[in-house]
């Protein structure tokens, strides 16, 4: 069972920045794509960017120039750095891994931009 563990979010100024890890319980990231995604109060879950078992990367247009997702395979986890951050950015944020069949999320850990 793969287990994913989110750490990272908080409460931050606007114009400010995270960076968001996610380690996970075995080493999957051989094969695995891994994502970010978040979910605002009111809104569907929606990718935040992607990372593949090969490093080829995808953002959502909201973040591109703002957000960059990046590994490190031999510590299992992901990361989202996030900069120039807004209040449309406040949302609970959640590390996916995807691989065939097999679909596995975090328990989210929430972001909230507010001055």
């Amino acid at each position: 069972q793969v287990q994913l563990v989110e750490s990272g979010g908080g409460l931050v100024q606007p114009g400010g920045s995270l960076r968001l890890s996610c380690v996970a319980s075995v080493n999957i990231f051989g094969r695995y794509t891994m994502g970010w995604y978040r979910q605002a109060p009111g809104k569907q879950r929606e990718l935040v960017a992607a990372i593949t078992s090969v490093g080829s990367t995808n953002y959502a247009d909201s973040v591109k120039g703002r957000f960059t997702i990046s590994r490190d395979n031999a510590k299992n986890t992901v990361y989202l750095q996030m900069m120039d951050l807004n209040a449309e950015d406040t949302a609970v944020y959640y590390c996916n891994a995807k691989w065939a069949s097999y679909n596995h999320w975090g328990q989210g850990t929430q972001v909230t931009v507010s001055s």
